[in-house]
């Protein structure tokens, strides 16, 4: 059970994480300041927080013509899921 709470904190946080950063990023391509690099927001998506980048992707409008986020976010997402579905019956 403590396992489970933990998970939850982490995933919360790292979908928090996710969703801010991709504001932050918007914001900063906007301004023309200096961005946060796709490779960090894919590491954020990897690490089980796809949900909080689509959702950043979508509320913020950014990224969403770029397929490795289009098209890679919503696959990793899905993966995420499995895992998550293979450990609960697991």
């Amino acid at each position: 059970m403590g396992f489970l709470i933990g998970f939850a904190a982490y995933f919360i946080l790292i979908n928090l994480i996710g969703f801010f950063a991709m504001g932050v990023d918007k914001r900063s391509a906007l301004r023309g300041r200096r961005r946060i690099p796709e490779k960090s927001l894919m590491s954020i998506a990897i690490f089980f927080g796809a949900p909080g980048i689509l959702l950043g992707m979508r509320h913020f409008r950014h990224k969403t013509k770029k397929p490795k986020f289009t098209y890679g976010v919503p696959l990793i997402f899905a993966a995420e899921i499995l895992v998550i579905v293979f450990f609960i019956i697991w």
